[in-house]
């Protein structure tokens, strides 16, 4: 969710990957400009690359080292996330629960 009554803040948007049978954990950090209406970020108008990237489905193609994780798009350029497992926002999911708790020990 963007954040509220942002006058050029930053939005953070975390993600779990399952490959090569462990699990990923990543986050997007998109800078944002709303007033008024929380859904809207108005600077992805002059800039189309801080549009939050929305998963096409339950599969897709991935590539990662130690520090990033590089999602492919269809149409362009591939999504840099940055790994962190620092912040448990899973709370539906176990596995991904799982990973924070186990990197932050």
């Amino acid at each position: 969710m963007l954040c509220d009554n942002c006058f050029f803040g930053p939005s953070y948007y975390y993600y779990c990957f399952e490959a090569d049978n462990k699990i990923l954990i990543a986050y997007q950090r998109t800078p944002v400009l709303n007033w008024e209406d929380k859904s809207k970020n108005y600077l992805t108008r002059a800039h189309k690359s801080w549009t939050v990237w929305t998963p096409p489905g339950e599969s897709l193609p991935i590539s990662y080292d130690g520090t990033h994780i590089w999602v492919a798009r269809p149409s362009g350029k591939p999504v840099k996330l940055i790994q962190n497992y620092s912040r448990d926002v899973f709370i539906n999911n176990d596995r991904c629960r799982e990973a924070v708790r186990t990197k932050a020990h």
